[in-house]
């Protein structure tokens, strides 16, 4: 009685496993490489993160240090009106996200300092190697680095 037990149990833990995507390294650090998600997406470089959520979009800095439980808070920049034209100036931003194996939970406040209030995208759930679905948004390709 106990194999078939074990057997059913290996057999949900697999397949929990297999919708979560590659597992990306785990140096401390949120890995360099795509995340992907419905309506949102995560590319990190060694230069940059950029984060797409609906069709909006926003930059965080690079080598993001995860806390001993995955979690993570940076600040960096967000475009609240980037399509089909973006509109506005990049406004201040705050990044808060916890990795869990493949999978990246990531919400973000946007201070909309032009409409004086902070705006919460999120939370959004991507998965580490899957390519991000934005639907009627155009997948961005990584921005090249801002010259000083």
């Amino acid at each position: 009685m106990r194999q078939p037990l074990t057997l059913l149990a290996s057999l949900l833990l697999l397949g929990s496993c297999l919708d979560s995507g590659p597992l990306p390294p785990n140096d401390g650090k949120l890995a360099i490489g795509t995340w992907g998600g419905d309506g949102a997406g995560v590319i990190v470089t060694d230069e940059q993160g950029h984060v797409h959520v609906g069709c909006t979009f926003g930059d965080m800095p690079p080598n993001v240090q995860l806390d001993d439980a995955g979690h993570f808070t940076v600040t960096g920049s967000y475009v609240l009106r980037a399509y089909p034209i973006q509109q506005g100036p990049s406004l201040p931003a705050s990044f808060s996200g916890r990795v869990s194996g493949a999978v990246l939970t990531l919400a973000i406040a946007v201070n909309d300092t032009v409409e004086k209030k902070v705006v919460a995208l999120g939370p959004v759930t991507v998965v580490f190697g899957r390519t991000p679905e934005l639907g009627p948004c155009p997948i961005c390709k990584v921005p090249r680095p801002r010259r000083p």
